[in-house]
Formats: structure tokens, sequence, C-alpha cells
């Protein structure tokens, strides 16, 4: 069997190609990185390092590269030959990667019948949706009503933190041993790609929001809470008293929003939670809360990790989230000199004040409940 995989990066390597491995997949990577392609031929394997006291290693091998601006034509003829294509390139570089694609499919479909699935594992809502609309832009519409029948964009739930490392090996690749990539049924076509450690679900979104409000929810309240409290790294703001319990407070009202909106079993949701919190002490994962915080304009977004639990929080559950809005405070609070949205952030309180901030970020109303809760939270907390 053959993959394609675009993003030779740390979670390419160490996530989606160390399964793709396991499963029996020759991994063509396509990247930009000539250095890391070069390695990835010359070599044709690479460790993988797991994030835990035993710091077991695992060879994976049957993989080669492609660079996808000097070997266009390459990367052409190995989608056309491939049984899978995936990718782990950042949500900004789908509409990138998209013209290739385009190119690959057009290609393929040519003379290859089989039916082939494009799997984003992206840390985005309807990623490989949106790459779908991103490589349907690139064709003709002849072309568009030919792929429809033998290529579908399945869209994809992915967890796996990878630490920020600089190794003497370029290609070594440290990872957290725990993983989730869960995969929506209902949107394959053909068979189910027989790779090793994918979830099928016939309903994606409930188990995307599962992540997105306990994990992404999480990373972002302890990075900026930590930072409040001047503590520097995850690891370290996890295992602070204060910290630790409003991050377990903020948890528990996206997990009873996650119960009541989709019907998780509680008990087994409060363990899920107690597994994300043990993952966020994980001294070998260690990450400073700027990087982790880094960004605070997005985070802050409308329907982003925070803003976004704490409208349907009110709307579901119909009570306050205090802990949530505690949490956006905290945001609005990061004043990172270093990181540009912070910065905007910054600005944007000093010339316009408190209320127009949360306004333009959030795009929430002043009578909204959720915007006083912020600014009675801002407040408390200078």
């Amino acid at each position: 069997m053959r993959a394609v995989h675009f993003g030779a990066g740390n979670i390419g390597r160490g996530f989606i190609g160390l399964l793709l491995n396991e499963s029996g997949f020759h991994t063509t990577f396509v990247d930009v990185n000539s250095e890391i392609v070069e390695l990835l031929n010359e070599r044709q394997e690479y460790k993988v390092v797991l994030a835990a006291n035993s710091k077991d290693e695992v060879l994976v091998n049957d993989v080669s590269a492609i660079n996808s601006i000097t070997e266009k034509e390459l990367v052409i003829e190995a989608i056309a030959k491939a049984d899978l294509v995936t990718t782990a390139v950042g949500p900004n570089i789908l509409a990138v990667i998209a013209p290739l694609l385009a190119k690959g499919l057009s290609e393929r479909v040519k003379e290859n019948r089989t039916p082939l699935n494009v799997i984003a594992c992206e840390n985005l809502i309807g990623g490989s949706t949106l790459l779908k609309e991103h490589v349907y832009s690139h064709l003709s519409e002849a072309d568009q009503a030919l792929i429809k029948q033998l290529v579908a964009f399945p869209d994809a739930a992915v967890d796996r933190i990878v630490p920020n490392q600089s190794n003497e090996d370029k290609l070594l690749v440290m990872v957290e041993p725990y993983y989730e990539w869960v995969v929506d049924e209902s949107m394959l076509i053909g068979e189910k790609p027989a790779v090793k450690g994918i979830t099928y679900v016939e309903e994606l979104n409930p188990y995307i929001e599962r992540k997105l409000f306990t994990v992404n929810t999480g990373h972002a309240v302890t990075a900026y809470l930590g930072y409040h409290y001047q503590i520097s790294s995850i690891d370290q703001a996890v295992n602070n008293d204060e910290v630790r319990v409003l991050l377990e407070q903020t948890l528990n009202e996206t997990g009873e929003l996650l119960v009541k909106k989709h019907g998780f079993n509680k008990e087994e949701h409060q363990t899920y939670i107690g597994k994300i919190i043990e993952r966020f002490k994980n001294v070998y994962l260690a990450d400073d809360v700027t990087r982790v915080g880094r960004g605070p304009l997005r985070k802050l977004g409308p329907n982003d990790r925070l803003v976004g639990p704490a409208k349907q929080y009110i709307e579901v559950v119909q009570k306050q989230p205090v802990y949530l809005a505690k949490s956006i405070a905290a945001a609005l609070h990061y004043d990172v000199k270093t990181d540009e949205e912070a910065v905007k952030v910054q600005q944007l309180l000093a010339e316009k004040g408190l209320q127009h901030a949360i306004s333009e970020i959030t795009e929430l109303i002043p009578s909204d409940p959720l915007f006083e809760l912020i600014v009675e939270q801002y407040q408390l907390l200078n």
C-alpha cells in the first residue's frame, strides 16, 4: 500500500507517518524543506522517541520524500498511484498545497479508477472539507464531476502533543505516547483505509468539540493563567495549585456543555479530563506558556477554544461560565512583547478601552451576558 503525506514536520513524521508505517504503508512525504527531503531519501527511515520515562524508540522505515517546489511532476505521479493521501501542514498551508493536489487528482482519475480518500489531519474543524474547497477551486467543472465520483475528503480530528525540540538528528522526533485520530466514516469513499490507530465514527462533530473544548481550551487556559501567575512552563503551571484548580473548574464547565450537548457519559468524560490534565503535567513535554499562548487574537475568536464554548455554555447549560470568562480575561491580560497578536490586543485595550476591545476581538455585543462576565473577570484579575 502507498500513502502520500503532505508535511514532513514533527507531526507528519511523529504521528501520521508513524501510524502509516505501523499499518504497512510505504509513505512518500511531500515537503518544501530540502534538507529533510534529502535526509529521508538518503536514509529511508527515522526514529520516533516516546516522551515518557521509558524513552522508547520506534523505527519508522519504508519512507521516501519529494520536494514539492522542485519536483512537482513526481508529486503528481505519486498521487496518481496512492492508496491514501493525508496532510499535516497547518491550516493556513492547505490553500498552498491545493493546486498541486488538484493536478495530481486530475491526472489520477484519467487512468486510476480506484477510490481515494484524502484526509487533512489538521488542528481545525472541517479540515478536509476546507482542503476540498481549495482543491476544487483549481479544477474545471468537468474535472470536479469526475473527481467527485472517485475521491472523498473525510473530515478528521487529531490529537497528539509534539513538544518544541531541537535534535542533533534532524529526522528524530519526540512525541507523547497518547494520540487520537478520529475520522468521519460517513464521508469515506470505497473501503476504509486500513490504518491502525484510526477510530471511525458516524458523526465526527462531537469528537472534534470534545478535543477542541478540552485539549485546546485546557492548553490555552493553562498558558494564560500560568503567564498571569508568572510561571514559565505548562507542566509547572499545571502543578501550581491555583492554576490547576482554575483549569479543572474551566474544564468542568466545558465538560458540562459537552455531556449535555452530545450525550457523552459524564463519568467517562471526567476520566478524559483527568487524562488530559495528566498529559499537560508530562515533564518530557515541557512547553513554554508563551509558545502555547501565542496568537491570542485567534484564540479569542468568536468560535475558538475560549469564547466558543463559553457562548455555547450559556445557550445549552443556561448558566454563567465564570471560569471560562476568567480564562478569557487572562488571555486579554496576556502582554508578551514578542507576540505580535498580544501586542495588538494590548494596543487595542490602551487606545480604545476594554469594552471596545472585547467587542472587536470576540464579536460579542455589550448586552450579551458573556460580555458583562468578561468585563467583571478582567477587572478582578487586575
